[in-house]
């Protein structure tokens, strides 16, 4: 069996299709589809159902993924975990941070985590997307991921593979900028139609406000006039583009000033909880020593 064929197989859950899959690979269809095929008869058991015209994973298939990437993310982190110990890398500890929390949440916790311990912290924090992140994670390209999290909108993080830490709680609030004569929304959630300022759908953000507004039962119809992430919205908000869920930890200070207000009642917020995930298999001393710090 050739460690290869594992991330082949990996690609071709995710992608769903066998073109998209050998070119993220960088291989032909043809040398892809042998490969996965060598990886089936080394498991003597089928993986992919190829009877339908779309791609499906055979129950073989489905646990086999699950194995794959464990498999490929302890390999990762383990070879991490000897560069640490041989001393040929340095004991940075590698965190995906979702863009609303790094810059609001991140650098106030990290300082308040440095201020519990006598030894430096060395942190490599990458900003990005949810997708992006989960990809990160799953592939075992770093150790943590902070990110915000609400039941209806699950992240594959949620998988058996990982655990996680819960280090606070938010809002998302609907939030508008208010007439100029009076302090109500110019953009109000009422029935009918609203200009919203959405999230992206690789975004997590994104998928808990698709996944609460669709469970509404209010009839509105909501007009998405412009995408982006959190800190762009927010200043789309307060030039009257449109309304938007936003945490109150980042503009809670705009809606006591005025500068906002709300679009909805309290019934429209979401809560939403910030998790900090992990792997399960032990990782590096480094990693270990910083999940012990945060969740103490």
């Amino acid at each position: 069996m050739e460690f290869a064929w594992l991330g082949d197989f990996i690609a071709l859950t995710r992608l769903g299709n066998f073109s998209r899959a050998a070119a993220s690979r960088n291989v032909t269809q043809p040398a892809f589809s042998r490969r996965i095929r060598a990886l089936e008869e080394w498991l003597s058991v089928e993986l992919v159902d190829r009877r339908t015209h779309q791609i499906t994973m055979t129950p073989a298939g489905k646990r086999f993924a699950v194995i794959a990437e464990a498999v490929l993310r302890d390999i990762e982190h383990g070879r991490q975990e000897v560069q640490e110990i041989a001393g040929t890398s340095a004991s940075t500890v590698k965190i995906l941070v979702t863009h609303a929390l790094a810059l609001s949440f991140f650098p106030q916790w990290l300082a308040s985590l440095q201020a519990r311990t006598d030894a430096p912290l060395l942190i490599q924090m990458t900003a990005d997307n949810m997708d992006a992140s989960e990809k990160m994670m799953l592939d075992g390209k770093a150790q943590f991921c902070l990110c915000h999290h609400h039941p209806d909108a699950r992240s594959a993080l949620d998988g058996t593979g990982f655990q996680f830490a819960s280090l606070g709680n938010d809002r998302l609030v609907p939030v508008s900028a208010p007439h100029k004569t009076e302090m109500t929304a110019l953009h109000p959630l009422a029935d009918g139609a609203v200009n919203l300022l959405a999230y992206g759908p690789t975004s997590g953000m994104g998928r808990i406000v698709s996944a609460m507004t669709a469970k509404s039962p209010e009839a509105i119809t909501y007009n998405n006039v412009f995408t982006s992430h959190t800190l762009v919205l927010a200043r789309m908000v307060k030039e009257g583009t449109g309304m938007a869920w936003l945490p109150l930890s980042i503009v809670g200070d705009e809606l006591e000033r005025g500068i906002l207000v709300r679009a909805g009642g309290e019934q429209w917020d979401i809560p939403v909880d910030l998790r900090l995930y992990r792997p399960r298999a032990r990782q590096s001393p480094a990693a270990e020593s910083f999940w012990t710090l945060a969740v103490d």
